[in-house]
């Protein structure tokens, strides 16, 4: 697929040369476009100031994508254990990229006790990642290929979010002693907030912000309220919509919407219990939800405050509206045409990318069909 760019109000964006599917949703006529091709397995996107794009490939590789459509390899990374459901995962900016230059990554690493999820960042200079430092590495390890979560985000305080999956171990998520399965807020250089709720606790890992969680995929800041929302797969139905406080429990494994794999019996308790939260929405059936962006720019102005969620079973994205922090109406769009859908970004012009699961995997483009 060719490419090309043109500069508008000092912004590069992302020109297809020719467009492939057209989808009538509620609000508008959409055009999906493939504007790169040929990725291996992509799972998340970064756009940086100058238009180019970044990339990763859950097989270990960092694409840096120039305006003239040119991929280059990213060099500078650390060594990444490639495993299962794990790799290279997000990738995400400092949100003061354009003066410190610090690009941030999740990957999946290995050691002599096992694999888990990892945090690391470096400064961008031209296609090379320069002092590279680890920030976060999940205890403890195990030998699983499944569940590293691995989802980042800043919010107004450059605190760092970094969200983690139970590892396909699911009483680990309500091990406080455990990283797994929980959200981790950190300072931007990884050293640990003095108000995290276990920092003082005893057999408690000082990193954890919130817990109980099985395995979050998407995650994103509220641009209004600084809060940390998130999605999280369920078992066999139950994926849920969360937002991240300070030391809450959000139930998993024992309180859950969904069942048992194959016998479709019952997992832990029931579906509420004292102390822990409740989903603010959940599926059921399982939409496999991955990669979440909050639509707040002009393409769409009738998507503005919508949640826009990529599906993986069902190959959909998916459209939630949202008032006074519950989901009042759900929209499901281009089922099955795209193909599974890992990630969904806002561009810097306002248009939808998706990035989608496959060893050809794309880069599409949602714009909205003038009339």
């Amino acid at each position: 697929m060719c490419i090309r760019f043109f500069a508008f109000c000092g912004l590069f964006f992302w020109q297809p040369l020719y467009a492939d599917i057209t989808e009538k949703t509620e609000a508008y006529s959409v055009l999906a476009t493939e504007v790169v091709t040929g990725l291996d397995h992509p799972w998340s996107m970064a756009f940086l100031p100058d238009g180019h794009l970044l990339i990763t490939e859950r097989s270990g590789q960092l694409l840096l994508i120039d305006k003239t459509g040119k991929r280059q390899i990213v060099t500078g990374l650390p060594e990444i254990s490639v495993k299962g459901q794990g790799g290279l995962l997000d990738v995400v900016l400092h949100p003061d990229f354009e003066s410190n230059h610090w690009v941030y990554f999740s990957f999946a690493a290995q050691d002599s006790t096992g694999i888990g999820t990892e945090v690391a960042r470096g400064r961008l200079e031209d296609n090379s990642l320069k002092g590279v430092e680890q920030l976060f590495s999940l205890e403890p390890k195990s030998r699983t290929g499944r569940h590293f979560g691995s989802r980042l985000a800043f919010d107004r305080q450059n605190y760092l979010y970094i969200t983690l999956g139970d590892r396909g171990e699911k009483l680990r998520a309500q091990d406080l002693n455990d990283h797994a399965g929980s959200v981790i807020r950190l300072h931007d250089d990884g050293r640990i907030p003095r108000d995290n709720p276990f920092l003082d606790k005893k057999k408690h890992q000082p990193e954890i912000f919130s817990y109980g969680h099985r395995n979050i995929q998407g995650a994103f800041v509220h641009p209004q309220t600084d809060e940390l929302w998130l999605h999280e797969h369920g078992p066999q139905g139950g994926d849920e919509l969360n937002i991240s406080r300070r030391g809450r429990n959000y139930g998993w494994p024992i309180i859950t919407y969904g069942v048992n794999y194959f016998t479709g019996t019952k997992i832990g308790e029931g579906t509420k219990k004292a102390g822990m939260e409740q989903p603010l929405y959940y599926w059921v059936p399982s939409i496999a939800p991955s990669g979440m962006a909050f639509y707040n720019a002009n393409k769409f102005p009738q998507w503005k405050n919508n949640l826009l969620i990529g599906s993986l079973k069902f190959q959909t994205l998916v459209r939630l509206e949202i008032e006074n922090a519950k989901v009042t109406h759900e929209e499901r769009i281009f089922k099955k045409k795209l193909g599974r859908i890992r990630d969904v970004k806002v561009g810097p012009e306002g248009f939808v990318y998706l990035l989608t699961d496959a060893d050809e995997g794309k880069l599409i483009k949602l714009e909205p069909v003038l009339k």
